[in-house]
């Protein structure tokens, strides 16, 4: 069976710099890193990687996740997946293509962000999806150093999706965003200290 990748790009203009910690996330701390332009040019370009299984959670997760760059003033290219299962084949993809880590020959991404949302069913089978999908993705995101925001969400019931995407920045595709852009700037940072 063949799938289809959608792909879009989107820019923004914002000229603003702000701390990457500013919004309010619960458990986590800010890092202090600063996510910035630097002389006018856009410091970040990422990969969103999204499994719209269910239309309005993956639809305000992209959202907040697209508002969080945007405030950030990054760039970003958008790919569609049918699952969650299929999220880390698509990053494997990716790294295998040379378009992440940014430190790639071919690099491309300064990071990825991955947005979906597995719901318990009667069976097995959400364990089995929750498991796989985040372990490989790790993997391969740690065995790679790729830089990866993690909005996949994993809930009981589709209220509780809801209530976990929605928000726009505040919510969990903002956070994803964020992390995806706090990750990408600390490895930066390690690349420059590297070079000296």
């Amino acid at each position: 069976m063949s799938v289809s990748m959608a792909m879009a790009s989107r820019s923004s203009n914002s000229d603003r710099s702000v701390r990457a910690g500013e919004a309010a996330m619960a458990g986590r701390g800010t890092g202090g890193f600063e996510v910035q332009r630097f002389n006018g040019d856009l410091r970040h370009h990422v990969l969103i990687i999204e499994a719209p299984y269910y239309d309005d959670v993956a639809e305000a997760l992209a959202e907040g996740a697209i508002a969080e760059l945007e405030a950030f003033g990054a760039t970003y290219d958008r790919v569609v997946v049918p699952g969650a299962l299929e999220i880390p084949q698509a990053l494997s993809a990716a790294s295998e293509a040379g378009l992440v880590p940014m430190s790639a020959e071919s690099g491309r991404y300064s990071g990825v962000i991955v947005l979906g949302c597995v719901i318990r069913g009667e069976t097995s089978h959400y364990d089995i999806v929750c498991g796989s999908a985040n372990h490989w993705l790790m993997e391969t995101a740690t065995r790679h150093a790729i830089p990866v925001g993690n909005a996949i969400l994993t809930v009981d019931t589709h209220d509780q999706a809801m209530v976990r995407a929605s928000g726009g920045r505040a919510g969990k595709g903002g956070d994803a965003a964020r992390a995806c852009l706090q990750l990408a700037e600390l490895a930066s940072k390690f690349a420059s200290q590297a070079e000296r």
